[in-house]
């Protein structure tokens, strides 16, 4: 005979399963759906948009860009913080 368990988070609260299969939707690069997008250092709201409010890089993963063009990202990014256009760290 089978026990009915309760499942249960750090709070005591029962967990919702449903919530935890639904699919993710897949995030498109936005720099392949887009030709003529550039990635460019000088174009400093464009990687704002790529950096957190302390500063950090978002990855990949988070912001949907292919391997390609998030090294094309980090790399406009710390040339960007090394001529004073981006800072490095947020207060």
């Amino acid at each position: 005979m089978r026990i009915k368990t309760k499942t249960k988070t750090k709070l005591g609260i029962k967990a919702k399963k449903k919530d935890a299969l639904l699919p993710m939707r897949k995030k498109i690069c936005r720099f392949c759906a887009d030709k003529k997008r550039v990635i460019n250092y000088k174009e400093v709201k464009t990687l704002e948009s790529f950096i957190r409010e302390r500063g950090k890089m978002l990855p990949s993963r988070v912001s949907g860009n292919c391997a390609k063009h998030q090294r094309k990202i980090t790399e406009a990014i710390k040339q960007a913080r090394f001529l004073s256009l981006l800072p490095y760290a947020r207060l």
